[in-house]
């Protein structure tokens, strides 16, 4: 994952955000909140989670299936950012 070096900065800071959302999960069970602004908080770091694997899959097609990223003009470029859009319209 030689690309995500690149981002390696903003990838990191956002493993630490998920880190402390389940933190914050486990301080909350501790204290015994109430179900809701646990389940909240669950459905958060789901969320951060799913945005990271979604940026990350993002970044492998584009460095390792497409041939032009920032130009696509081909059909397999073109059905690369399909696919992409997919994913993260899956995941969020």
């Amino acid at each position: 994952m030689a690309h995500v070096f690149e981002d390696k900065r903003r990838i990191i800071s956002r493993i630490k955000r998920i880190k402390g959302q389940l933190e914050a999960v486990e301080r909350s069970l501790d204290e015994e909140k109430d179900c809701f602004s646990v389940l909240q908080t669950l459905s958060a770091c789901r969320g951060g989670l799913n945005g990271l694997i979604g940026e990350l899959v993002e970044n492998h097609v584009k460095e390792h299936v497409m041939t032009s990223p920032n130009s696509p003009k081909t059909k397999k470029d073109k059905a690369a950012l399909e696919l992409i859009k997919l994913v993260k319209t899956y995941w969020k």
